[in-house]
């Protein structure tokens, strides 16, 4: 089974170069010839993985017929994912491994809806869970739930993507795995406001808790099943992101806790998947109030203070 990755921002590339280095030959395209030349030219991803090499068996392309495979890893940002595939069609039918986290904003659907949206003739998948782009091409261990609704394909593509730092564990639970990789990360900006603004530890904890709860609230009405989010993809995710500033959310919620400018070239999926989230829960009538004040920030209808009022103010109820 080839494989290769679509998209050498820093977790596409960590993905390739942790796979390359069992020996197995892995492409990985970037959009920009520059880019691509500098890498292969280098052995490195300079921009985003300074100073970590790329095994001898990664080969780096613009060209996208070169980048054929007949699994692709998808690791593109959420709300361009949809762009790629409709201006692509060399991707369709195949075997296609989201490896993004949110929701579309557009279409309020996750990235596995999103390739069955575009090409109902490919067989979608996604890889998620709790990893850090620099620790995996470093070679530190984690662990990545796979997700795919074929469990003989779900068992052929685990053995395929496992290498000797990634532990992958499958599931045919889509929904709940997208799910849970979107949702953690407007929870992490939830929290990274909360530290941003002095507010403690403690309110981080509730938050994470409180944040679970809505998590569960919203995966379970979409037809998740809940050991779903116990595990990597929400859970695990869930505590990696929201206590470490290596996580692009959690530094988005430090900036807004702390009134700070953040980085606009930096790409936070949290804040349109914050909005989606928001929309789709008011249809489907999902009481979600740390989505609610996740939304209030970003979109500067509401102070951190007003924030923790509404939270504390809400009416008591059962655990």
């Amino acid at each position: 089974m080839s494989i290769s990755v679509i998209g050498a921002g820093a977790f596409g590339t960590a993905l390739a170069i942790s796979m390359a280095r069992t020996g197995s030959k892995v492409t990985l395209w970037a959009k920009d010839p520059k880019k691509t030349a500098a890498m292969n030219a280098d052995r490195e991803n300079a921009a985003r993985l300074p100073g970590i090499e790329l095994p001898q068996t990664l080969s780096v392309t613009h060209d996208m017929s070169a980048a054929l495979a007949e699994t692709m890893l998808l690791a593109v940002p959420m709300q361009k994912m949809r762009g790629l595939l409709n201006t692509t069609p060399e991707l369709n039918g195949r075997l296609l491994v989201a490896c993004c986290k949110g929701v579309e904003l557009e279409t309020e659907l996750g990235p596995v809806s999103v390739i069955r949206d575009c090409d109902p003739e490919a067989t979608p998948a996604i890889l998620t869970g709790p990893s850090f782009a620099a620790d995996i091409a470093r070679g530190l261990p984690t662990a990545l739930t796979l997700a795919v609704e074929d469990d003989t394909i779900g068992h052929a593509l685990q053995a395929k993507l496992t290498t000797p730092n990634i532990r992958i564990y499958r599931t045919t639970d889509t929904i709940g795995a997208e799910l849970g990789g979107a949702l953690k990360n407007v929870m992490a900006i939830a929290c990274g406001a909360a530290m941003g603004a002095n507010l403690g530890e403690s309110a981080r904890a509730a938050l994470m808790t409180r944040g679970y709860a809505e998590m569960q609230r919203m995966a379970g009405a979409l037809g998740a099943r809940p050991d779903t989010l116990a595990g990597l993809s929400g859970f695990g995710d869930l505590t990696l992101t929201c206590t470490s500033d290596q996580s692009r959310n959690y530094r988005f919620g430090l900036s807004l806790g702390r009134n700070d400018a953040f980085d606009p070239s930096i790409t936070v999926e949290g804040a349109d998947t914050a909005r989606a989230v928001q929309a789709r829960a008011k249809h489907m009538q999902i009481d979600m109030p740390i989505t609610d004040a996740v939304v209030g920030l970003i979109d500067h209808n509401m102070q951190i203070s007003q924030a923790m009022e509404m939270l504390l103010s809400r009416p008591p109820k059962e655990e």
